[in-house]
């Protein structure tokens, strides 16, 4: 076993693979009998890579920010943190950030034995349209009340949690709807199996329903919160003993 940390630097991705500007950060080289390569790749805002294929294929985690992915022929797709992305052996596409977001994404490639490199084609709108919406509108939480219930305005929050802090056992006297932007936290309904909540994902606290766990993370927490309420109804949270 060998542990290489993580390097503090990256380098400029090459200009022929590219547009705009984008940065790699190799975490894994082939060795030994193993011809997997790792990269971290950061795309600024409107940088994205040619149309490109690879021998034999690729896989590409989400991390961080928005972009999209296409496959020839096919539509571009929106991608978000937690997304994967598999790409097949010697399909042509490309992949890089909105023109408003960056992204970043792990990029995971076996390499051929025979050193097949990859092949690379137009930039992304030449040739054939890239077909990238102007518009996407993606549906990430449809939650329904277990009972109807008067609403006549909400309250949008945005809630920070310092690195490590944990609010404890608590109920909120109506439903609350979230949604991470920075950082992490492991939530929890009591009773339930706990999850990591990460930017971009949504949570639904229901009303008078024991949260048992919204514990910051090392890099700590901050999310929008929105809250539904009644005719003179104000929001509260109350901690309980555990």
């Amino acid at each position: 076993m060998q542990v290489r940390h993580v390097p503090s630097t990256s380098t400029p991705a090459p200009a022929e693979a590219v547009t705009g500007s984008a940065w790699l950060t190799s975490l894994a080289e082939p060795e030994g009998p193993s011809r997997t390569r790792v990269d971290r790749v950061h795309f600024a805002p409107g940088a994205r890579t040619r149309w490109h294929r690879h021998p034999l294929g690729q896989v590409l985690i989400v991390t961080e920010g928005t972009g999209y992915v296409q496959r020839r022929g096919g539509p571009a797709q929106l991608i978000r943190p937690g997304d994967t992305v598999r790409v097949a052996a010697g399909e042509w596409h490309w992949h890089g950030a909105t023109d408003t977001t960056p992204l970043t994404h792990l990029a995971i490639e076996e390499l051929p034995a025979d050193g097949t490199p990859t092949e690379l084609g137009d930039a992304v709108g030449e040739g054939e349209p890239a077909a990238v919406p102007a518009v996407t509108r993606t549906l990430v939480l449809d939650q329904h009340l277990p009972a109807p219930r008067v609403i006549d305005h909400v309250e949008v929050r945005r809630i920070t949690i310092a690195p490590g802090e944990h609010p404890g056992l608590h109920v909120h006297n109506g439903p609350v709807f979230g949604s991470i932007e920075t950082g992490s936290a492991v939530y929890q309904v009591e009773g339930e199996p706990e999850s990591v909540l990460t930017p971009g994902d949504v949570f639904y606290e229901p009303e008078s329903t024991r949260i048992a766990r919204f514990d910051a993370l090392g890099e700590g927490v901050t999310f929008l919160a929105y809250f539904p309420a009644g005719p003179g109804e104000t929001p509260a949270l109350t901690l309980l003993d555990s």
